[in-house]
């Protein structure tokens, strides 16, 4: 029997997210190892040896260490690419390289705006931090703009690299769900046929539904 592979970090993360839904989906056996950030366990020395800016997640597998979720994710792909969904990461280099560019988008172009929305309208009132609204318009603006990019691709196609399910897909998944679920944004997604149909249909997964079980347990 192999072990699970470790996963450090909150559920609650976006990037810890994104590795979980990948892990889920491929079948793999994984542990979650909890980091109290809140009490600076992140800065650690012995946490800055897997991760070394200090960031979640931080994984392992036997006596390898990983950091970047995106890179995580395409590791968890090509080594178990027998296992799970095996189409995920793609099963040719064109399909893979369709998949890698809309990675690329979502990391340069989507992640961005919507990370900065989701820490405005999401995590600043929790955290009793004042929001700036001058933040809030620029990024949603720019947010705009990528999702019309996106709307017109998805009139092509089911997902974003094709007619399959891939990782582009569900690396869009944890920032989409706070701002369709805990802000008042969401209609920058619905009101946009396609990538509201694209929405309703990478959400519904069953590794998403799992994800989102394991971020509202204490």
């Amino acid at each position: 029997m192999t072990s699970p592979v470790k996963v450090y970090g909150p559920p609650m993360s976006t990037a810890v997210s994104r590795v979980l839904a990948c892990l889920i989906e491929k079948d793999v056996d994984f542990q979650v190892i909890p980091v109290n950030m809140s009490k600076g366990e992140h800065k650690k020395p012995e946490f800055l040896k897997m991760q070394p800016f200090g960031q979640v997640p931080a994984f392992q597998d036997d006596k390898i260490s990983l950091f970047e979720s995106r890179a995580i994710c395409r590791y968890i792909c090509e080594k178990y690419a027998d296992k799970g969904n095996r189409g995920l990461y793609g099963t040719s280099p064109l399909a893979k390289a369709s998949i890698d560019q809309w990675l690329e988008a979502e990391a340069q172009s989507f992640n961005p705006p919507s990370s900065a929305l989701v820490f405005q309208l999401a995590f600043a009132p929790r955290m009793k931090l004042k929001q700036d609204p001058g933040v809030i318009k620029q990024n949603e603006e720019k947010l705009a703009k990528v999702l019309d990019v996106y709307e017109e691709r998805l009139g092509d196609s089911q997902f974003l690299a094709g007619d399959e399910f891939s990782l582009a897909d569900l690396s869009h998944l944890p920032n989409s769900n706070y701002l369709l679920s805990v802000t008042d944004r969401g209609a920058l997604f619905t009101s946009r046929k396609n990538v509201g149909r694209w929405w309703d249909e990478i959400s519904s997964r069953d590794s998403w539904k799992k994800v989102v079980e394991m971020q509202k347990s204490p």
